[in-house]
């Protein structure tokens, strides 16, 4: 067996072996941040709840909500399946969906049509990924515009995970001047860019800093869902790091008021987001957009039936927190009442 096919196989196995974990209970979050926040009660809301419209404007593209199937797998047979299952359901539900990322495929053409589903999803948001340390590994624009035009991309997620790399036993962990190119891709490239973290979240600091380079779309994927620490130290053999540094990061409700204070971003909340009540509490502290994944992935390992009936839950528990905060709008939603809970 050659090298390069040895390897080709590792990270199949390695994509897999993330599916399997992300979906054990033990590597979620073990307290929800959205549990911190509460909306102030309106007793007399002064609408009718059939009037409440939940449409939101996307890349260009009209949702039925303002719900994103983040960003998830690829590479892997059982990624295949996952990821038709998701696009069957985000094109009936009319909600954006990520992928996820498309280096294997890049590297292997195979991969490629684990990441096809357009035809499943031609009319929602579609968006790439990859890994934004690449660019200091050999990936350019060139790259970059393959992954927008091997699945008909409406934006490319770039994303950061600096702490995923140092744990992880095949990490790549040089990201010395990746602002800079970041910022170049962002210019460059045929679709607007996407930068997300995957569980750590994103500062202000780190916001504002994309943000001056050109950078439109910001994904806090902050703390408070899956660890991926938890998930690279079981891998590796060594859980006691990944409990070390299963609480480090930016929880996402700080990630999205940080992000939404800067002029001219467009800010998806995703990071532990598991309902439609915390989906409401994203867009009240700032998002324009709500990413989840872990209770999609759930549903798409079944069936896209059972992803669609997660995703209609998930509306359905939207519109009553719109209804009980008297917001008939998502920009409504925007300004209704929401605090830190007292600590008992």
């Amino acid at each position: 067996m050659g090298a390069k096919h040895e390897s080709e196989l590792l990270e199949r196995d390695r994509k897999a072996e993330h599916i399997r974990l992300a979906l054990e209970k033990r590597m979620q979050s073990a307290h929800s941040v959205w549990d911190d926040w509460a909306f102030e009660h309106v007793a007399l809301p002064e609408l009718d709840r059939a009037d409440i419209d939940t449409s939101v404007t996307f890349l260009g593209r009209t949702l039925r909500a303002p719900l994103l199937i983040s960003c998830m797998t690829g590479g892997t047979g059982a990624a295949s399946r996952i990821n038709k299952n998701l696009a069957i359901a985000a094109e009936e539900c009319q909600v954006a969906i990520g992928l996820g990322s498309q280096r294997k495929a890049l590297e292997d053409a195979t991969q490629a049509r684990t990441f096809q589903v357009r035809e499943q999803a031609p009319t929602v948001p579609l968006i790439g990924n990859l890994g934004a340390v690449q660019l200091n590994y050999g990936f350019g624009i060139a790259e970059c515009e393959a992954c927008v035009s091997m699945i008909g991309a409406d934006a490319l997620a770039l994303h950061l995970n600096p702490l995923q790399e140092a744990i992880q036993p095949e990490g790549q962990c040089d990201f010395s001047g990746l602002l800079e190119r970041i910022g170049d891709t962002a210019r460059d490239l045929s679709v607007p860019v996407i930068v997300k973290e995957i569980g750590c979240g994103l500062s202000e600091d780190v916001g504002r800093a994309l943000a001056e380079r050109g950078v439109r779309y910001l994904d806090t994927a902050g703390l408070g869902g899956t660890s991926w620490a938890r998930i690279e130290a079981q891998r590796a053999n060594d859980p006691s790091l990944g409990e070390l540094f299963a609480d480090w990061g930016v929880p996402t409700p700080d990630s999205v008021q940080a992000l939404a204070s800067i002029p001219g971003v467009t800010v998806i909340g995703s990071g532990g987001i598991r309902t439609g009540l915390d989906t409401a509490k994203a867009i009240a502290l700032g998002a324009d957009v709500v990413g989840a994944a872990y209770p999609f992935l759930e549903a798409a390992v079944e069936s896209p039936e059972k992803v669609v009936a997660r995703i209609k839950r998930t509306i359905e528990e939207l519109r009553i927190s719109m209804f009980c905060t008297g917001a008939r709008t998502i920009a409504d939603l925007r300004r209704a009442r929401l605090g830190k809970k007292t600590p008992k």
